[in-house]
């Protein structure tokens, strides 16, 4: 399923953004979606996942309570409502589908998801 995701920016210290990732083609409730981040030099590492079916919340610790992810299926949308944004936030964000039903040990492995948008920079700073 392509994936389009927007909302990146330039904010300061404290401030806030809501990324969104527009899905086209496919069913998007049947996959389960998911937020990872990326600096230069590192690794691609675990934001947030929304599970299908259940509909299970996960969030990386560095974000627990500053991140929001939500869905909205009737808008085939992801979102990442992200506040008190810190200069570490600072990345490119990528969000990511997967046709199955992730499992609490699995949605943080970047390779259990089968499609990737094209990713947003985020950039915090004063």
């Amino acid at each position: 399923v392509p994936l389009q995701a927007s909302g990146g920016g330039l904010v300061q210290p404290g401030g806030s953004l809501r990324l969104s990732c527009a899905a086209s083609g496919g069913t998007f409730s049947a996959y389960s979606m998911a937020w990872f981040r990326q600096t230069p030099g590192k690794e691609r590492e675990f934001v947030a996942a929304y599970t299908r079916n259940r509909g299970i919340r996960y969030h990386a610790d560095s974000v627990k309570g500053r991140f929001t992810i939500s869905r909205d299926n009737a808008k085939n949308t992801l979102y990442l409502q992200m506040t008190s944004l810190k200069p570490e936030d600072t990345a490119v964000y990528f969000c990511a589908a997967s046709p199955l039903g992730l499992i609490t040990s699995e949605v943080r492995r970047e390779n259990n998801y089968d499609y990737w948008g094209q990713g947003t920079q985020v950039t915090v700073s004063s």
